[in-house]
């Protein structure tokens, strides 16, 4: 079969990884991809939201499967398009894809189905945002309604600070926002847990542990992501139990019931305390980086568990991870989350040797006609390592990064923390 993966960033390029390892496999298409990409799979430069452009590249490419790999495709309806066209696509409807797209739809869904999760309340005006914040202890959780690349959500120490922040919200700092969610502060460690859904039945496919802040210590701004390990030491199989019938459950019976059944990756971005987990939010999607751990550790065939969904035959599924754990550090672009130039020559990347233990997945990168690789993003790069223990795995995801010659390097030293330097 041909497959044909959407996205260019490193989610995308470890997917494609993985996804080269299947013999049931003929061609691989990564649309538009990037400099990784581009020598594992077929690159294919297209605008992802443009529906009906993409539709002519699958029909002429004879694409039996399409994967999407970021949220906003999704959110603006790929799924519901395609299969118009009676063509398979994994990742929720438009409507389910509200889970991620919306922060307000997601708490509703946590409210009329009994999900744990933080009280809350939706803003759309400012005053009401002077009337509602005296309701709740510092800090305060201002959240964007709707997509905002990982940026939206800040912790306000101040009403003050709160306050500005709702407002530049409504004044359109993310665009398509026009509504904000406050949320109480939810004390606890943060934790990732992954499912594969049909809409009906589901199986665990992974969990993690992600490093949002930009600086060390999980101090500054939050990014896209700044690293991740796997599996999540605070998922015990105690926890798991109380996750599955607490909030995947209630989840995929409630948004079945309103009409919109969620099928694809479902991610639960959980609080945890005392061994009583939380919902935070919820993504429509691998997480990136997760997904690249993820794809490092996972033993089964990616395709099987993907078309398993399509033929309804998941529950005889099951998925293998290998014993090790695994660490993925993030190389962004010095100034990122804010400023940051782009086009930079990493000189020797071709220098890293890879092995199914050892990947360095690109994320923001671009080849040009000169052969040479460039930075082309904020997050560039993404030093991926399983090995025996995760302290050994985090000192050569680190050798890697330290051999770059990049000038515009930044990553932080200290992903894993929580389990390594206790």
């Amino acid at each position: 079969m041909n497959i044909g993966i959407i996205g260019s960033g490193g989610r995308e390029h470890s997917i494609c990884f993985k996804l080269k390892q299947s013999n049931k496999i003929n061609n691989l298409y990564c649309l538009p991809g990037n400099a990784g990409t581009s020598e594992i799979s077929q690159n294919i430069d297209v605008d992802i939201n443009n529906f009906k452009k993409l539709y002519e590249i699958i029909k002429n490419k004879k694409i039996d499967i399409l994967i999407v790999g970021p949220e906003i495709p999704l959110v603006n309806g790929i799924t519901d398009f395609f299969e118009e066209k009676k063509i398979k696509v994994f990742g929720p409807s438009k409507k389910a894809s509200m889970l991620e797209g919306s922060k307000a739809f997601m708490k509703k869904i946590c409210k009329d189905f009994n999900i744990p999760s933080a009280k809350y309340k939706e803003i759309t005006n400012i005053n009401d945002a002077e009337k509602f914040i005296e309701e709740f202890n510092l800090p305060i959780v201002v959240k964007s309604d709707g997509l905002a690349a990982g940026k939206g959500v800040t912790i306000c120490d101040s009403k003050e600070k709160a306050i500005k922040d709702i407002k530049d919200i409504l004044n359109g700092k993310f665009k398509l926002s026009k509504k904000v969610v406050i949320e109480e502060f939810l004390q606890g460690e943060e934790a990732s847990y992954f499912i594969i859904t049909d809409g009906e039945n589901y199986i665990p496919i992974g969990t993690a542990q992600d490093h949002k802040r930009i600086g060390e210590n999980d101090t500054g701004p939050n990014t896209g992501g700044m690293g991740a390990y796997s599996p999540s030491f605070l998922i015990t199989a105690e926890v798991e139990e109380k996750i599955k019938q607490k909030i995947i459950e209630p989840t995929l019976k409630g948004m079945k019931e309103i009409g919109c059944p969620y099928k694809g990756i479902l991610y639960a971005g959980l609080m945890i305390k005392n061994s009583e987990p939380k919902l935070i939010e919820y993504n429509i999607r691998f997480g990136d980086p997760e997904c690249q751990i993820l794809m490092m550790r996972l033993e089964n065939d990616l395709i099987d568990l993907i078309t398993a969904t399509f033929n309804k035959t998941l529950l005889n599924k099951k998925v293998s991870w290998t014993k090790e754990p695994g660490i993925t550090i993030v190389a962004a672009s010095k100034g990122y989350p804010g400023n940051f130039e782009k086009l930079k020559e990493i000189k020797n990347i071709h220098m890293i040797k890879s092995n199914n233990k050892k990947q360095l997945f690109h994320a923001g990168t671009i080849k040009k006609n000169d052969g040479k690789i460039y930075s082309h993003g904020g997050r560039v790069l993404n030093s991926t390592v399983v090995d025996s223990n995760l302290e050994t795995a985090r000192n050569k995801a680190l050798e890697i990064l330290d051999n770059l010659d990049w000038s515009n390097k930044y990553y932080r030293r200290d992903i894993g923390y929580q389990v390594i330097d206790k």
